[in-house]
């Protein structure tokens, strides 16, 4: 059963630019296998407002999702990033959703 994990970041639309620029730090650590990659996407039009990241990452499993999340949480670099990046932040939360394969 694949799994779709979404981190949704809404952060202070007055610092956006101090936000992506943390969040291409979190890239560059994914693209060098450090941190589990993902798809970054902000909203054009729906629920959510413009000053919104969604991350979303595919696993093969939940198991997979957890690992991911645990290798999140003890990764330095990620903390180090994230305890930057927190400040502008506005709310956030996390989702899981089952991949449906008819």
């Amino acid at each position: 059963m694949a799994i779709v994990m979404r981190f949704v970041q809404r952060f202070q639309a007055s610092k956006k630019q101090e936000f992506m620029d943390l969040e291409k730090q979190f890239a560059q650590l994914e693209h060098r296998g450090i941190l589990p990659k993902g798809e970054r996407m902000t909203p054009i039009a729906g629920r959510e407002p413009g000053n919104t990241l969604i991350w979303e990452g595919r696993f093969e499993s939940l198991r997979a999702a957890e690992e991911a999340l645990k290798t999140l949480e003890t990764s330095a670099q990620h903390t180090d990033l994230f305890q930057k990046q927190v400040p502008f932040f506005q709310d956030a939360w996390v989702e899981f959703y089952e991949v449906l394969d008819f």
